[in-house]
């Protein structure tokens, strides 16, 4: 999978912009319980208060505050204030605009607590005090060596008092304040839970808008990514020779260029977004549920062991059936292919059933391994919501005790809830992420594979020119060839030359390799010893495209692309004039029939040329050789479903545009290459006579039974 990132150098502007955002919404979806933990702690429990920084406050309880402040203390806090008004006779104080809150939060803090507590008659009696008196009275009138000794004294009493529990007695004080001084806490407390409710809507809007963009930017960075490998893989499998077409099998390149590189596509779209955004989550949590309460870490831990256990075991499980599945889709792609392809034998030889079984297994086997897949991986879910089940509860009944005891408040709680679900979270898109890596790398690794196959024909490094002395000429010097893997040779020590102006005609047994011969001069395969020249060139030492463009070639089997007939007729020379196509149609003994078209030279073939027939597919296929005009022309078993009289017409006319072009026939009939001015016979791989035809009826054993075997003895005399 790694080698495929490769690919991706282009993009890197995309990749950052993703990096960027997925780091904006990973801060913002950690922001949001912070609020939720604020409109619970802050805006119901608190009524809007947020800390011990009193907004508004009467002079008589400002005093009380400052009676246990030091001086440098007493003086900041009074600073921070100034009158504002008056209520029932009393001064009411504000806190300044600029006031550093938190500061002065944690110098009134505890005086509020204590102001709270020494309401409590049980504390005065407890420290001597009289009845007709109060605290404030003793402290206001006690010298400072008194004063400290009593201040001393409550200290001690308040030493074990958890931080929690004293913020939320200087909240009572305040609220109590409040009260006195006639400020309405039930607006206060529906104006913080509006402020907070509107900033966790923004936050969860520019979560969204951001993740928005990392799936617009990563699914158009993706998409790109498989167009580029599209492109690669066909130019890839376009520059292959038969030889690399035979290896890998064409069903198999169809699925690598299509479901294949589909596979990583998806990955990628999904990759960055959790490699990236899923350990930002689960650190940030960990952080985050840390700062909140750390007594339950322990939670945190169990939760985080249990889902990598579930994950690791579901992994190991599917993991090596991922590596069959893509296997198993090239197999049903070659059996659908065969089958489609050849459904007219099929009928023909009423195999119907057997056809439908042969594909029904495949089917079948690609069915049971995916459900084994998918049901493995289906217990994912429901283990992974009961693990955060768990953990809900208990967070729930840990929490539960920290709100008794006074060291956790209720919103922490949920705080902590959301926080540990967002790090469950992170390690199930983990998980989800192995579900589709493995299939994804497979996928990789096959469409790696294409792309680093080493061609076997190649261009030279030392590219050469053709001369024009020789245009056309083909010499064939010690020539033999072996397929790969083969125990042996199918074409041993050839020698021949075929010059301009002459036909050479290939003709001998089944499997005596006329038609791999002629292969070789394209260099469709390249010779395993000797060389072929071209105009005098050894063929591997030019272009290969310069030397195919002196070659048109008639395959075997008519091949037409989809599309008019015109355009198939101008697809080897993209510049041909409308005329050129009319003599071409015309010289193939094509012009009849596409006369009689609907749309004539404008009528439409089918995929695979299926609306033609076999010998009206073989004529388009000729014209359209003759259409490129070549130097050579290379016919191979070219005129096999033409009848004779057409035969005879075609070769008629194209003997008068090859008078100075290089012709090489293959046929099987001898009547197709009695005339040629050359006729190669091969024979048990090696060539057994070259000559004209009555030369070879006397000299050539072979030659003359396969004449015999298809025309009389007075047919070949009158011949």
């Amino acid at each position: 999978m790694l080698k495929i990132f490769k690919y991706l150098k282009n993009e890197t502007i995309s990749v950052l912009a993703i990096i960027l955002l997925l780091i904006v919404q990973a801060y913002l979806d950690l922001t949001l319980p912070e609020y939720t933990s604020k409109i619970i702690n802050v805006g119901v429990q608190q009524n809007g208060i947020e800390n011990a920084a009193i907004e508004k406050i009467g002079k008589t309880s400002l005093d009380k505050i400052t009676l246990f402040l030091t001086e440098k203390d007493k003086n900041y806090l009074l600073a921070n204030y100034k009158e504002s008004s008056k209520y029932k006779d009393e001064t009411i104080y504000v806190l300044k605009a600029k006031a550093d809150r938190k500061k002065i939060s944690s110098i009134v803090s505890k005086p509020m607590t204590l102001i709270s507590v020494f309401n409590s008659k049980e504390l005065a009696s407890s420290m001597n005090i009289p009845d007709n008196m109060d605290i404030f009275t003793v402290l206001q009138n006690a010298p400072n060596e008194e004063k400290a000794k009593i201040i001393k004294q409550i200290d001690t009493k308040f030493k074990d008092y958890p931080d929690t529990i004293i913020d939320q007695m200087a909240i009572t004080f305040i609220k109590d304040e409040y009260e006195r001084i006639d400020v309405d806490l039930d607006k206060m407390q529906i104006n913080y839970i509006f402020k907070v409710g509107l900033i966790m809507i923004l936050i969860a809007a520019a979560g969204m808008i951001s993740g928005l963009l990392t799936v617009f930017i990563g699914s158009k960075m993706a998409a790109r990514l498989a167009k580029k490998l599209r492109e690669k893989v066909f130019k890839k499998v376009v520059s292959f020779s038969k030889n690399e077409m035979k290896t890998f099998g064409a069903a198999s390149l169809i699925t690598r260029t299509t479901n294949d590189i589909q596979q990583i596509q998806m990955v990628i779209v999904f990759l960055f977004r959790v490699v990236i955004y899923a350990p930002i989550i689960g650190v940030g949590g960990v952080i985050k549920a840390l700062n909140t309460n750390s007594s339950m870490t322990y939670i945190i831990g169990l939760a985080v062991v249990s889902i990598l256990v579930i994950v690791i075991t579901l992994f190991a499980i599917a993991m090596p059936k991922f590596t069959k599945v893509q296997k198993l889709i090239d197999k049903l792609n070659l059996v659908t292919r065969e089958i489609l392809t050849g459904l007219p034998v099929i009928r023909a030889f009423s195999n119907e059933k057997h056809e439908e079984e042969r594909f029904e297994k495949a089917n079948k086997d690609l069915t049971k391994i995916n459900i084994f897949i998918n049901r493995t991986m289906s217990f994912m879910m429901p283990i992974m919501m009961l693990v955060m089940n768990f953990v809900c509860l208990a967070i729930v009944y840990s929490g539960a005790k920290g709100v008794d005891s006074g060291s956790m408040q209720v919103g922490d709680i949920l705080a902590y809830i959301q926080y540990t679900m967002q790090i469950i979270m992170a390690f199930l898109m983990i998980s989800m992420m192995s579900i589709m890596l493995p299939r994804a790398n497979v996928s990789a690794k096959r469409v790696v594979e294409v792309l680093e196959t080493k061609n076997t024909i190649t261009n030279s490094k030392n590219l050469k020119d053709f001369t024009n002395t020789k245009k056309g000429e083909v010499c064939f010097k010690n020539v033999s060839f072996r397929y790969p893997d083969a125990d042996y040779d199918v074409i041993t020590d050839v020698n021949l030359t075929a010059n301009p102006g002459e036909v050479t005609a290939f003709i001998g047994s089944t499997g005596s390799g006329k038609s791999t011969l002629i292969n070789l001069i394209p260099r469709f395969y390249d010779v395993t010893s000797g060389e072929i020249l071209v105009d005098g060139v050894n063929i591997k030492d030019v272009d290969i495209k310069n030397l195919r463009d002196k070659i048109g070639f008639v395959p075997q089997k008519g091949i037409l692309f989809t599309g008019s007939i015109k355009e198939n007729v101008r697809y080897g020379n993209k510049n041909i004039t409308d005329e050129d196509i009319e003599k071409a149609l015309d010289i193939s003994q094509s012009k009849e029939f596409v006369s009689k078209l609907p749309d004539k030279e404008y009528y439409q073939i089918s995929q695979g040329g299926t609306n033609v027939s076999g010998g009206q597919k073989q004529r388009l296929s000729i014209a359209r050789a003759i259409a490129k005009n070549p130097d050579i022309y290379i016919f191979d078993d070219s005129f096999s479903a033409l009848d004779y009289k057409t035969d005879a017409k075609l070769r008629h006319e194209l003997a008068k545009i090859t008078k100075d072009k290089t012709v090489l026939i293959v046929a099987q009939r001898i009547s197709t290459i009695m005339h040629a001015d050359k006729i190669v016979v091969l024979h048990e791989e090696e060539v057994v006579g070259i000559g004209k035809h009555q030369e070879l009826l006397k000299n050539c054993q072979v030659y003359k039974e396969i004449a015999l075997s298809q025309l009389s003895k007075e047919e070949l005399e009158n011949a």
